[in-house]
């Protein structure tokens, strides 16, 4: 397909779930080291990644802070809350936070510095950069409305259970809960939205295709975009997903599709969520956004003790065994190591085989022609 440029908005740019869905309350099965959290079908509603813990203060007055139900939590157990910004009810952002990932006892315990532990704000949000800069015009998500969600729960917004990795680490891999809990709340606020976008930045944007599928059981009628950044290294490999899907409890967080019955723990796969989801519902338009070489991603990858010496072909890779399943996926892969570009500025002066990312992201999303972008010279920026 061709791409479309969009010469006004590069000048102004440069010039400036019916299923599984999980709600907090109801119980599942226990497996031999966790527990599943809480569902309740019925209810309504980095390096590795050294994050800032401490939460920070609302910074933008027309953000609404929601505090979820008991149930709902952080891997520590501390309250757990979501945020909502309302524009235009017909247009909504369902965005989730990045943050890092924890599967083992190192990784989770008290001194790890690989996942956010709290609710707070890292990057764009608070800042008001990327696709937070709700005052730019040249921004493809100026007059959205918002649901924001945190993530302090270090299964990337797909775990249901309660871990305990020895030795007094004990973490509540909550993230799916929040998350739909979350989703719920945007399905009764803005019922009658036409466009719902699921973004995500490097842990939250790995189960953006999931979140799609559940919101599109949600709200049938509207046109589903997911637009992922960050995260699209991480490979199938069976052992791993058995092995850190049972420490998440991502078994007791699959959605009740067609396309997911008899579905076994090793082909529950972050680069399978794109194809589960756009096999359930196959309006969905899938778009990505990587660095060839992400020094995160290539840490985190070698956490998970797989190998990420070229992490370029990694991506590549996972792009078409996601194709070769019928799902088309849409992807801007940029030179260099950076992680992530959504909460920042370089999101409107990024700029690959003279199409910018700004640029791309507005194509990708009111449903134009559009072309995969994909660096020549991957090594530098």
């Amino acid at each position: 397909m061709s791409n479309t440029n969009k010469p006004w908005r590069t000048l102004i740019a440069i010039g400036v779930l019916c299923g599984a869905l999980a709600a907090c309350s109801d119980d599942g099965d226990s497996g031999a080291t966790t527990t599943p959290v809480a569902t309740d079908v019925t209810a309504p509603a980095t390096d590795p990644v050294t994050t800032d813990t401490s939460a920070t203060e609302l910074p933008v007055s027309n953000w609404e802070t929601i505090t979820a139900p008991a149930d709902c939590m952080c891997g520590d157990g501390s309250e757990f809350s979501y945020f909502v910004r309302e524009a235009d009810p017909t247009k909504v952002l369902f965005f989730l936070e990045g943050g890092g990932a924890c599967f083992t006892k190192e990784t989770c315990g008290d001194g790890s510095e690989t996942y956010k532990r709290t609710v707070g704000y890292d990057g764009g949000m608070s800042d008001g950069e990327g696709i937070f800069d709700f005052a730019n015009p040249a921004n493809p998500f100026a007059d959205y409305s918002v649901v924001f969600v945190p993530y302090c729960t270090g299964d990337v917004h797909i775990g249901n259970a309660t871990t305990d990795y020895g030795d007094g680490v004990v973490v509540h891999h909550n993230g799916y809960v929040n998350g739909t809990t979350a989703l719920a709340t945007m399905a009764e606020r803005f019922p009658d939205a036409t466009q719902v976008v699921v973004a995500g930045e490097s842990a939250g944007s790995i189960p953006t295709p999931l979140y799609a599928g559940l919101a599109h059981d949600l709200l049938p009628e509207a046109r589903l975009t997911v637009l992922a950044d960050g995260s699209g290294a991480y490979p199938d490999v069976p052992a791993v997903n058995v092995l850190i899907g049972t420490q998440w409890g991502t078994m007791n967080a699959v959605p009740d599709w067609p396309t997911t019955a008899g579905l076994a723990a090793e082909d529950w796969s972050l680069p399978g969520l794109f194809v589960q989801a756009g096999k359930h519902s196959p309006e969905i338009r899938f778009g990505r956004h990587d660095y060839a070489f992400d020094e995160t991603q290539t840490q985190f990858t070698a956490l998970a003790g797989l190998s990420a010496d070229a992490l370029d072909q990694l991506i590549d890779l996972n792009e078409t065994q996601i194709e070769a399943s019928g799902i088309e996926l849409y992807s801007f892969i940029a030179p260099g190591g950076e992680h992530t570009v959504l909460h920042k500025n370089a999101f409107y002066t990024e700029t690959l085989n003279g199409v910018m990312l700004v640029d791309w992201v507005w194509s990708l999303i009111s449903g134009e022609p559009l072309a995969d972008e994909h660096c020549t010279d991957c090594t530098t920026a």
